[in-house]
């Protein structure tokens, strides 16, 4: 069974920039696709962006501009987020899909302060 490990989340200021990751484990992570998704207290789980296997990223509107999404390696795949705002403030998940399977990893926080 595939694992995910979200890692990457803090606190940091109007402006800064943070890099998410998300590992895959115990399953052949390369071919799945990935998402990263975030959910404010709330709100409901929002769309952030994806990549498929081939490395073809699929931008949602909070993505745009701002946020670039890559696959490391086999096993990671990043979101790195740059200009970060107040509202940007959520736990984000990574989540990965192959046919059947889908994957959540228990996701890290972040937050930014004015």
């Amino acid at each position: 069974q595939l694992q995910l490990v979200e890692s990457g989340g803090g606190l940091v200021q109007d402006g800064d920039s943070l890099r998410l990751s998300c590992a895959g484990s115990g399953g052949p992570f390369s071919t799945y696709a990935v998402g990263w998704f975030r959910q404010a207290p709330g709100w409901n789980r929002e769309f952030i962006g994806g990549i498929d296997w081939r490395g073809e990223v699929i931008s949602g509107d909070s993505m745009k501009g701002r946020f670039a999404m890559s696959r490391e390696n086999a096993n990671t795949v990043s979101l790195q987020m740059n200009s970060l705002k107040p509202e940007d403030t959520a736990v984000y998940y990574c989540n990965a899909k192959w046919t059947s399977y889908n994957y959540w990893g228990q996701g890290t926080q972040v937050t930014v302060s004015s």
